[in-house]
């Protein structure tokens, strides 16, 4: 991975078109790099969790081009790679396994779960933690140390119809359910990284279940009303 690294921080100091193409077959090793691990990480994350499927690497990876129309920011490339396997692909909606490399002011990053949720799966995942009699503790308890639960957006209070002398009672103010870890270069340049990936994200298959139970009962409440 050590060029994928050394690519993305070239990247992040010239990050123009010109630089790109005169660069361009460095930016295809890299990918092709990282497609490389991605279809590692498939084979290795199905055989706990089956309901990945059959994914190809296309299906998981991410375009390093970015979409500038409503940002700010013209740069017209991402500063890191990254990949998401879960059900269905990247697009799916699912809760599923994210890694990213990183340069810049942007950090690699191992996460488990999802950033953005529905509504009503909010709803029934906080529904779930208060009627579970603290299993969503106990599967916050059996993942790898190393992971957090992502705390960055968070409601001030707890939301309404829900006890605030829980237990659990902080999870209800949880807007997203994401694990998180940090790796540094050394994880990130280690001959075995697909293994050490896959080792974390095995601890976390309970945690992806619990979250991805509560969108497909969401879905299958909206498919029957319509």
């Amino acid at each position: 991975m050590e060029s994928v690294i050394l690519f993305l921080e070239d990247l992040s100091r010239n990050n123009n078109k010109a630089w790109f193409d005169a660069n361009k077959g460095r930016y295809l090793a890299a990918r092709a790099k990282f497609e490389q691990l991605a279809g590692e990480l498939i084979a290795g994350i199905r055989r706990f969790d089956g309901t990945i499927g059959r994914l190809a690497p296309a299906d998981c990876l991410f375009r390093i081009y970015r979409d500038v129309r409503f940002s700010k920011d013209k740069s017209p490339y991402k500063n890191t790679m990254s990949l998401y396997i879960n059900r269905g692909g990247k697009k799916s909606g699912y809760s599923g396994y994210y890694f990213q490399v990183g340069a810049g002011e942007k950090r690699s990053l191992v996460a488990i779960g999802d950033y953005w949720y529905p509504p009503e799966v909010l709803r029934v995942l906080r529904e779930d933690i208060e009627m579970g009699g603290g299993d969503f503790r106990r599967i916050l308890e059996a993942v790898d140390r190393r992971l957090y639960l992502d705390g960055e957006r968070t409601l001030r209070r707890v939301p309404a119809g829900f006890p605030k002398d829980s237990p659990d009672a902080e999870f209800f103010k949880y807007k997203v359910f994401c694990l998180c870890y940090e790796p540094d270069h050394r994880f990130l340049t280690s001959p075995h990284l697909a293994k050490k990936l896959t080792e974390i994200f095995a601890t976390t298959k309970p945690f992806v279940d619990y979250v991805n139970r509560a969108v497909e009962y969401c879905r299958e409440e909206k498919s029957d009303i319509l």
